[in-house]
C-alpha cells in the first residue's frame, strides 16, 4: 500500500547540506578521504564553562519540564543581552526559547502568514525561509543577492516589491550562504519602506551577528519604531559552537510571543532544562572562547579566499561575516550542482551548490571555512587538481 500523504508535504523543502553530508559520510565508510566544507558547523568544542554549567544543572535537578516559552531566569538573561547589544528595551515576556533557532522561522511564519499573502525573502538564502513560506501556501517573493552588490540585499528592490499583500520580509545579516552584511543605511531604507504599514513584520535572522569581520552588526530592530515590527532570531549554535545542543530564541511583540508559545506547546512542549541553564552561562560567562573562534575564522577566511582566487575558473569575494565563501564558478563551464558532485566524487571535497540556497545561487558554490587551515589547504589543492582535469 502506498501512503497518501497530505498535499501540503509537496510544498516542504529540505536542507541540502545534510543530504551532502550523508553522501560524504557514505563515501568515507567506503574508505574515501573527504574534506568537509559542506556543513555550517563550527569545528570547535563548546566552551568548557558552558558544558560544566549544563552538568551542574543536570546534577541539581534541571531534568524536567520547563515553561513552554523558557525558564524565567533564562528569558531574563536573553532580554538583558538583547537590550544591551541591540540597544532596545526588551522584557522577558517578549522572549520565546526554542530547541534551536529554526523553530522561530517555522512558528513565526505559521502564526502570522495566511495562504496567499506574500513573504519576501533573501535568495540565495537559508533554504528554510522559502520552504516554510511555501508550506503555509504563501506567495514567495525572492530578493536576489547579487555579487555586484557585494551580496547585500538591495533595499530599493525590496521597496519595489512590497504590495498590499506583503505580510513578512525575511532578512539575514551576516548572511548564509554569501557572507554579505547589511549596512545601517540599507536597514534604514527597508524600515522607511514599511513605516506606514503596521501589518508587515520583518523576520531578522541574526544568528551570525557575533561572527563579523569588518565594522559592527546592525539590527533593524534598533531603528526608531522598528522594534514592534521585528522578530529577532538568534541562538547559540554558531557563536558558542553549540549546534548539537539545539538552543535558540526569538524576540517579538508580546501577542505574537503568546502565539509562538502555543505552537511550542503543541509541538515540543519545551526546550531542554539543563540546556537552558547552559545558555545562561553562555551569555553571562566569559566570552574569550567565542572571540578566539571568530579571530580564527577570520584567519581561515584569508586562506580560503586567496586560495580559491588562484583556481582556474573561480573568483571569490571576501565575506564580511559568517563562515562561508560563495565563489563564482561560472567560468568552469559547470553548473553548481555538477561541480559540487564532481568535487565530492573526484576530489573528495564536500561542497554545496549555490542552488541549494535558491535559484539566484546558480553559478556559485558554498564552502564553509569552519574547518582547520590544514584541511582547507588540502581541499584547495584537491579542487585545483580536479579543475585542472576537467
Amino acid at each position: 500500500m502506498v501512503p497518501r500523504f497530505a498535499e501540503r508535504m509537496r510544498n516542504l523543502g529540505t536542507e541540502t547540506a545534510f543530504e551532502v553530508l550523508a553522501k560524504a559520510k557514505a563515501l568515507e565508510k567506503q574508505g574515501k578521504s573527504i574534506v568537509h566544507l559542506e556543513i555550517g558547523e563550527p569545528d570547535f568544542d563548546t566552551p568548557k564553562n558552558i558544558k560544566e554549567a549544563a552538568m551542574k544543572a543536570m546534577n541539581t535537578g534541571y531534568t524536567h519540564y520547563t515553561p513552554a516559552a523558557g525558564i524565567p531566569e533564562f528569558r531574563e538573561a536573553i532580554a538583558e543581552y538583547i537590550s544591551k547589544t541591540r540597544k532596545i528595551p526588551v522584557s522577558p515576556d517578549e522572549v520565546v526559547v526554542t530547541p534551536g533557532a529554526k523553530p522561530i522561522i517555522f512558528f513565526s511564519i505559521l502564526a502570522y502568514v495566511n495562504p496567499g499573502e506574500e513573504v519576501l525573502y533573501v535568495n540565495p538564502g537559508f533554504p528554510m525561509y522559502e520552504s516554510v513560506a511555501n508550506f503555509v501556501d504563501a506567495k514567495t517573493v525572492p530578493i536576489p543577492l547579487l555579487e555586484e552588490n557585494d551580496f547585500r540585499a538591495d533595499p530599493e528592490y525590496i521597496k519595489s516589491k512590497i504590495t498590499k499583500k506583503t505580510k513578512m520580509i525575511i532578512i539575514n545579516s551576516p548572511e548564509n550562504p554569501t557572507g554579505g552584511v547589511l549596512t545601517k543605511e540599507d536597514l534604514e531604507i527597508i524600515a522607511d519602506s514599511i513605516a506606514n504599514r503596521d501589518d508587515i513584520l520583518v523576520l531578522s535572522d541574526e544568528i551570525y551577528s557575533r561572527i563579523i569581520y569588518e565594522g559592527i552588526h546592525h539590527s533593524i530592530a534598533s531603528l526608531p519604531a522598528m522594534k514592534e515590527k521585528t522578530i529577532i532570531l538568534d541562538g547559540f549554535s554558531k557563536t558558542y559552537a553549540m549546534t548539537g545542543w539545539r538552543l535558540g530564541y526569538g524576540i517579538m511583540q508580546k501577542d505574537l510571543a503568546q502565539k509562538v508559545t502555543q505552537l511550542m506547546i503543541n509541538s515540543n512542549s519545551c526546550t531542554s532544562a539543563f540546556t537552558q541553564m547552559a545558555g545562561i552561562e553562555a551569555l553571562k560567562g566569559p566570552q574569550a572562547d567565542a572571540e578566539k573562534m571568530v579571530a580564527e575564522f577570520k584567519r581561515r577566511r584569508e586562506v580560503i579566499v586567496e586560495g580559491l582566487n588562484k583556481i582556474k575558473g573561480f573568483s571569490c569575494k571576501k565575506p564580511h561575516g559568517a563562515f562561508y565563501v560563495f565563489p563564482n564558478i561560472k567560468k568552469t563551464g559547470k553548473t553548481g550542482r555538477e561541480l559540487s558532485d564532481y568535487l565530492l566524487n573526484t576530489a573528495g571535497v564536500a561542497t554545496l551548490s549555490g542552488t541549494a540556497f535558491g535559484r539566484f545561487g546558480e553559478g556559485y558554490l558554498r564552502l564553509s571555512f569552519a574547518n582547520s587551515v590544514e584541511n582547507i589547504q588540502k581541499a584547495l589543492t584537491r579542487i585545483s587538481e580536479a579543475i585542472g582535469n576537467l
